[in-house]
Order: structure tokens, then C-alpha cells, then sequence
């Protein structure tokens, strides 16, 4: 009987789930940075044997680009062993300038309430514009009660 990380690394060699072995790949690179361009790395992925870091700020692609050189010669003198069939010649980083997606807030549903208010009350204003005003709210709460 196969434990699970035997059944894992048998899937993993298939054809079809090659991503999981790309993506074992990139995320073992990554591993490799400083952990402040680590956090400024928004995803990556392998096209035509180059590996694409895009990154979400200009300081981390200047960061980058200065260490591109030495992150190439490393990887060459020794590749990680989630890499060996994943074929990359050349590492390039982009930035790219799209906000990220914002959570968007549930819609909030107008909560209506029974009118409780029985329009039995006495008017006890002096005023008479002001005594009529009242006198047309107490109207309308009796008319809808």
C-alpha cells in the first residue's frame, strides 16, 4: 500500500499535472530571495523556458534587476532538484501596474419595521401651524394602521 506522499509524487509525474511540478519549481526559487522582495513577488509562471516574476513595485523590480545576475549564475551552478524537469533558460521580472482586486462589500438590504404607533395621542400645541402639522402626522398614522 502507497502512504500519501508516495501517491502525491506518483500524480505529480504525470503529463497532465506538470503545472505542480512547474509550480514546486517557482515557489523553490522564490525560496531563494531575500523575504522583502519575497513579499513584493505578486505571482510567477514559465513561458517558452522563461520564468516571469511579476512584481507589484518598482523598488522590487530595481531590487531584481540587480541580482538577476547572481540568481542566473546560482541557478545554473545548481539547479533545485523540483526543477530538474522543468526547463528554464532565462529569468525575467516585470511590474505590473493594475490595482489589486478590492473585497467587495456585501450590499446591505433596508431592514422595514411594522408601524407600531397607533396615532392615539393628544395634541396639546398651541400653536395652530404647528398644531395642524401634527394633527396631518397623526392623520397619517391612522390611515395606514
Amino acid at each position: 500500500m502507497k502512504n500519501a506522499s508516495q501517491i502525491i509524487n506518483s500524480l505529480q509525474n504525470k503529463p497532465q499535472f506538470s503545472k505542480l511540478t512547474q509550480y514546486g519549481c517557482i515557489k523553490r526559487i522564490e525560496s531563494i530571495f531575500v523575504p522583502a522582495l519575497q513579499k513584493m513577488i505578486k505571482f510567477a509562471y514559465i513561458k517558452n523556458d522563461t520564468l516571469f516574476f511579476v512584481l507589484s513595485h518598482p523598488g522590487a523590480k530595481q531590487e531584481f534587476d540587480n541580482n538577476i545576475q547572481h540568481i542566473k549564475s546560482a541557478l545554473k551552478f545548481h539547479m533545485p532538484d523540483e526543477c530538474k524537469e522543468t526547463l528554464i533558460h532565462d529569468i525575467k521580472a516585470f511590474v505590473t501596474h493594475t490595482p489589486p482586486k478590492t473585497l467587495t462589500m456585501p450590499t446591505l438590504q433596508v431592514v422595514r419595521y411594522a408601524e407600531r404607533a397607533s396615532g392615539n395621542f393628544d395634541i396639546l400645541i398651541k400653536d395652530e401651524k404647528l398644531s395642524r402639522l401634527v394633527k396631518s402626522i397623526q392623520d397619517i398614522i391612522k390611515a395606514k394602521k
